[in-house]
């Protein structure tokens, strides 16, 4: 496993932060939710790795607890 990338890693990140705004436009609370939920699981399965997975939900934990 490669330890996990923290730093900015997107070729235009700010167009992708754009996107990813759009597609919540007009959704309700859930539906956004339900939207963030299945795009994290399509994500994790392209990542495949649960060494990866592991320590992402581990960084994702550290970092939000704010």
């Amino acid at each position: 496993m490669s330890p996990l990338i923290l730093t900015p890693n997107i070729a235009g990140a700010d167009d992708f932060y754009a996107e990813l705004l759009a597609v919540h436009d007009g959704l309700s609370k859930s539906e956004s939710d339900a939207f963030n939920a299945r795009l994290l699981l399509i994500l994790a399965n392209h990542v495949g790795d649960r060494g990866t997975l592991a320590a992402a939900l581990e960084a994702a934990r550290d970092t939000g607890a704010g």
